[in-house]
C-alpha cells in the first residue's frame, strides 16, 4: 500500500550512496541520491509548465536516461505517464496521442529511421508557429506541451533540458505537496497493446498494480542492493519499465542500460564490464548472445539471475543460458500489459525442465484459473483460457468501457485469451 514517490524516498534514504542508473551510452552513472535529484528537476519543470495530476504525458524514445526521469517524475507529481511504442508510424502515434488525450509529449529527435520530430511536425503543422507550450493543434487537440530530447532547437517545442531547469522553490513545495495527496490505487500508467484485434488499447495501471507486481519480480529473482540488472529491453513495455527499473528500485539494485536498443555486443561487453549479477531478454536476444562470435571472449561470471519471458525457451537455449552464461537462477515468466504483467513465474530452484516447459506457478497474491468455452473450469491437464484476479489486474482499457468489459468480467476476472495447461502442482504450460 504505497506509492511510487513513498517507495522511492524510502529506498534513496536506505542506500543514497549506491549506483542507481547506468547508462552506458549516454555516459550517466548515478547514485540513488543524484537520481532522486535529477528525477525532482524534472518533476518540479513538469509542475512550472502547468502539468497536474491525472494529465497525460507521452514518452516517445528508445532506452535512455530522461526515459527513466520521466517514469519517475510523471509519478512524482501523479501525472500519467503514457508509454508510445517507438516502432510507430504517424497513424499510430495519432492515435495513441488522441485517444489517451496527452497534454505532453517527452520525445526522442529520431530513432533507427523513424524521424520523431518530423512525424510529429507533420501531425501538427501549427508548431512551426506557435511559442512553446503553445500548440493549439487541429489533429492533436489534447497536445499542448512537445519537449525533445537533445540540444537541438525546433519550432514549437521545448528542450528536455530547459524543463529540467525551469522548477521554482514554488514548484519544489507543490510537488511534495501532491506526494502526499496521492493514494497507491491511482493510476500512473497507459500501455498501448495491441491485443489480438482493432486498433490498440491503453490499459490503465495503478501505483499498486506496477510497484507490487515490480517487487514481486525482484523478490522472485533475489535481487538485493547488491545485484545490478542489464537491462537491454525496451523500457516502453512493463518488461523493461515495471520488471526492470521498477524492480531494481523496490530494492535499491542498480538498472544498466547498455544501449538505445538491444545489440548482443553492447549487452556482452556491458555485463562483463559493469559485472552485471543480472540479465533480462526475450528468447532471440539470449540466442543472438550466445551465438555472437566472440561469445567466448567474454567474461560473464558475475550473472546470477535475470528473467527470460515474450515467448517460449527452446530446452537447449535454456540449458546454454544456465551453462555458458552462468545463469543458474534465471526465470522463466508470464503475463500481459492488463497484469502489470507477471501472473506466472518459475522459481529459481525449479528443475530445468519446469523451467522450459512451464512459465511457472501463479504469482504471489494472485489467483489463476483456465475455463473451457462454455465458462467452467477445466480438469488439471486440460487446455482452457487462462484468467487472473487479484491486485496486478489493470484497472481499464482507458476511455474504452466496452473493450474493457470484454476482459475484465464483472467478478474481476481478467480473461487473457492465451490457451494453458495445468499440471497437478499448479505449473502452466
Amino acid at each position: 500500500e504505497q506509492t511510487i514517490s513513498e517507495m522511492l524516498d524510502s529506498i534513496v534514504s536506505r542506500y543514497p550512496d549506491q549506483d542507481a542508473l547506468v547508462v552506458r551510452h549516454q555516459n550517466i552513472r548515478w547514485t540513488y541520491r543524484q537520481y532522486l535529484s535529477e528525477i525532482d528537476r524534472l518533476a518540479s519543470g513538469l509542475l512550472a509548465l502547468g502539468i497536474r495530476p491525472g494529465d497525460r504525458v507521452g514518452i516517445w524514445a528508445p532506452n535512455c536516461y530522461e526515459w527513466c526521469l520521466t517514469q519517475f517524475a510523471t509519478a512524482r507529481i501523479g501525472a500519467i505517464m503514457v508509454c508510445v511504442n517507438p516502432a510507430y508510424r504517424v497513424f499510430e502515434l495519432e492515435y495513441a496521442l488522441n485517444k489517451s488525450g496527452c497534454r505532453a509529449i517527452v520525445a526522442a529527435e529520431r530513432f533507427k529511421s523513424s524521424r520523431y520530430l518530423e512525424m510529429i511536425s507533420s501531425l501538427a503543422p501549427e508548431l512551426d508557429n506557435c511559442e512553446p507550450g503553445r500548440l493549439r493543434s487541429e489533429r492533436l487537440p489534447h497536445l499542448e506541451f512537445v519537449i525533445r530530447l537533445g540540444d537541438g532547437k525546433t519550432s514549437g517545442m521545448i528542450n528536455f533540458s530547459k524543463v529540467c531547469e525551469s522548477g521554482s522553490e514554488d514548484d519544489y513545495r507543490e510537488m511534495r505537496k501532491l506526494q502526499s495527496k496521492q493514494r497507491p490505487r491511482d493510476a500512473i500508467n497507459i500501455q498501448f497493446t495491441s491485443g489480438t484485434t482493432g486498433s490498440p488499447k491503453g490499459a490503465t495501471l495503478s501505483h499498486y498494480n506496477i510497484l507490487n507486481n515490480a517487487h514481486i519480480v525482484a523478490s522472485g529473482m533475489h535481487l538485493t542492493e547488491r545485484d545490478r540488472l542489464c537491462i537491454p529491453v525496451p523500457l516502453y513495455h512493463c518488461f523493461g519499465m515495471v520488471m526492470g527499473t521498477l524492480a531494481c528500485v523496490t530494492k535499491g539494485a542498480t538498472a544498466v542500460l547498455p544501449a538505445e536498443a538491444f545489440e548482443p555486443d553492447s549487452v556482452l561487453e556491458t555485463v562483463q564490464a559493469e559485472a552485471c549479477t543480472a540479465l533480462h531478454g526475450v528468447p532471440t536476444m539470449f540466442i543472438a548472445e550466445l551465438d555472437h562470435p566472440d561469445f567466448s571472449s567474454y567474461d560473464l561470471s558475475s550473472l546470477r539471475t535475470g528473467i527470460m519471458a515474450g515467448a517460449p525457451c527452446p530446452v537447449e537455449v535454456m540449458k546454454q543460458v544456465i551453462d555458458r552464461m552462468n545463469m543458474s537462477e534465471v526465470l522463466i515468466a508470464y503475463g500481459q500489459t492488463e497484469c502489470s504483467p507477471v501472473n506466472h513465474m518459475t522459481s529459481f530452484d525449479d528443475p530445468i525442465q519446469k523451467r522450459v516447459e512451464t512459465v511457472g506457478q501463479a504469482g504471489p497474491h494472485l489467483e489463476v484459473k483456465l475455463l473451457d468455452e462454455q465458462g467452467r473450469v477445466v480438469a488439471t491437464g486440460e487446455p482452457g483460457d487462462i484468467c487472473t484476479r487479484g491486485y496486478a489486474v489493470m484497472q481499464a482499457y482507458w476511455n474504452d468501457p466496452e473493450q474493457t468489459a470484454e476482459t475484465v468480467d464483472a467478478d474481476g476476472w481478467l480473461h487473457s485469451g492465451d490457451i494453458g495447461i495445468m499440471d497437478e502442482e499448479g505449473y502452466v504450460s
